[in-house]
């Protein structure tokens, strides 16, 4: 009851500002931007959301941005990091990419985070007027991280830096920050979005004023959206962003909120890996979505209670130099184990939920052990891509601890690490909110890395 009627306050809200929908006969092609560091995957259930309502599985697109780290100064080039220059080309040749092979003349783009001052940037700077129909920026720092004058102003987070300032300049005489004639809305939390903190805890400044307000991702001139508790990732990847996103887009409360169950699955994606990081070269945990050729993945079906595999390899795979893998024809309802190995990488052994529907943008990353944790005798992550675990708010467990290691108050952590030791491999399990990963620990002395992947 208490969702429902959250889910009536933001359609009355968002009734009060839909100057323009979507016609759901045409269902124009929408690109989805992920945010700074991710990869295409963390838009799986906003693409099952969107085709379980009706849109076709063809018109969805999520860029996958080789280098999604932002530079520390954007002036200034960086190794294995994008310029905002940079990132807005991608965007730009990839849009360009969409509206040809779907002829339509124009595409709606939703983007989280980082993702959506590309959007902006594309729109305002790079011709995306006139491609572009409506844009849905989800937890984007519309007006910096921080905005703190001298305060690293050459990043593009900076809210007084030439950047942000140049985006938010006056478009009219009404002083709206967005450029027309794009239909616009903002998703934003009410107070628990970490990157927009009045306080500097999140950002490493504790205590320190960070001159954002939790107001900060909303634009003047956008239809802007607030849900409470909702964090930063969960400003586009929750059912109530989906919710505000269709309805903003066609002025109609969707279907369903939880993905439709296909009879027959195929799942694809590309193996990606990590370059070395400057500010702790010994873990080398530096994101990259560049094929990782040369690199082995093997699929089991594994049991759902304890993690073992039921039998051989049911895909296996030598990765090519384009770092694609699949079709891969998945059971419904079964649970896999995905198991990656490169030179230079521990064998990373990835398990999730089953998946209730097809997807081509089941991305994988192998990861690598920092030193001080091969000497324990096992390693195991639990990750939330498209949420953050807050104690406060969230039922959670990890291999029976609750709360998760490293877990705290205010949705400012997206994942959990631990160190096990005992009869390896064994079962470990995740809990977040009824759902349930299981897994198998596996021994780092024989450099084997285990990751439980939530998938809401």
């Amino acid at each position: 009851m208490i969702l429902r009627r959250a889910f009536l306050g933001l359609a009355a809200a968002l009734l009060a500002g839909c100057a323009s929908t979507v016609s759901l006969q045409e269902r124009p092609p929408v690109v989805f931007v992920h945010g700074n560091g991710e990869t295409a995957a963390v838009w799986h259930t906003t693409f099952w959301r969107f085709e379980s309502n009706g849109w076709p599985s063809g018109r969805l697109h999520a860029i996958d941005l080789p280098y999604p780290l932002a530079r520390d100064d954007d002036r200034v080039p960086q190794p294995g990091r994008t310029s905002t220059g940079e990132h807005m080309e991608f965007l730009k040749a990839e849009v360009e990419k969409v509206l040809r092979s779907s002829g339509a003349s124009r595409v709606i783009l939703v983007g989280n985070s980082r993702g959506g001052l590309a959007i902006r940037n594309y729109i305002q700077n790079g011709g995306g007027d006139k491609t572009v129909s409506h844009a849905v920026l989800g937890g984007t720092s519309n007006h910096g991280v921080w905005a703190v004058a001298g305060r690293n102003e050459g990043s593009e987070f900076s809210g007084t830096g030439p950047f942000m300032k140049a985006l938010n300049v006056s478009k009219n005489e009404a002083g709206d920050e967005v450029a027309g004639p794009v239909k616009w809305a903002t998703i934003r939390s009410d107070s628990n979005d970490k990157y927009a903190q009045p306080d500097g805890l999140w950002i490493g400044s504790k205590g320190t004023p960070t001159g954002v307000t939790y107001a900060g991702p909303e634009l003047k001139g956008a239809v802007n959206i607030i849900v409470a508790r909702i964090d930063h990732r969960e400003t586009s990847f929750s059912p109530a962003a989906f919710y505000a996103t269709w309805y903003f887009l066609t002025d109609r409360a969707p279907a369903r909120l939880q993905p439709l169950p296909e009879r027959r699955i195929t799942l694809g994606g590309k193996v990606s890996g990590l370059g070395l990081s400057s500010v702790d070269p010994a873990s080398g945990n530096f994101p990259n979505n560049l094929p990782l050729p040369g690199a082995q993945l093997q699929v089991f079906a594994v049991d759902a209670t304890t993690g073992e595999r039921l039998g051989p390899a049911v895909y296996e795979k030598t990765i090519g130099a384009d770092g694609a893998w699949g079709p891969f024809a998945a059971q419904p309802e079964a649970r896999y184990e995905f198991v990656v190995a490169a030179p230079g990488y521990a064998t990373t052994h990835i398990y999730r939920s089953p998946f209730p529907r097809s997807s081509s943008i089941v991305n994988l990353r192998p990861e690598r052990l920092a030193q001080a944790e091969r000497e324990a005798p096992s390693v195991v992550v639990m990750s939330r891509p498209r949420g953050y675990l807050d104690p406060t708010r969230d039922q959670m467990s990890f291999n029976g601890i609750s709360p998760p290691p490293g877990a705290l108050p205010g949705a400012g952590v997206s994942s959990s690490r631990i160190r096990l030791d005992g009869p390896l491999p064994r079962a470990v399990a995740a809990d977040f909110n009824g759902e349930r990963v299981i897994g198998r620990a596996w021994p780092t002395a024989e450099n084997h890395f285990t990751l439980l992947e939530l998938t809401y």
